[in-house]
């Protein structure tokens, strides 16, 4: 009877030391989880996607977040000015670019 009461008005079994540090243990192995399986692959993106778009030069082929597709002509800070094709040239953001040239390469054989 008394342990029927414990399980309807949610009080936590005798020897709730037990019970906390479990709870503990599991936001602990939870977080770890999140870590190794969401946190670190992303930052690792951002990482190699942040070395790709400072390595850029003139003459690189690249793709827009827009699906634009390009070659540098020029690079300042911020700003990269290329070439669509017919001597057009359009100012993009850096931040725009997102594939690197082997991507474009394959894609149009």
């Amino acid at each position: 009877m008394i342990n029927f009461l414990n399980v309807i008005l949610m009080a936590p079994p005798e020897g709730g030391k037990s019970s906390q540090t479990s709870f503990f243990i599991m936001m602990i192995l939870i977080f770890v989880v999140f870590y190794f399986f969401m946190i670190r692959p992303q930052m690792r993106k951002q990482k190699e996607l942040r070395n790709f778009r400072d390595s850029l030069k003139k003459g690189d082929r690249v793709v827009t977040t827009g699906g634009i597709y390009g070659k540098i002509n020029n690079i300042s800070e911020n700003v990269i000015t290329m070439d669509v094709g017919n001597n057009v040239l359009i100012k993009v953001d850096k931040n725009a670019v997102l594939r690197d040239p082997g991507d474009i390469q394959q894609s149009q054989k």
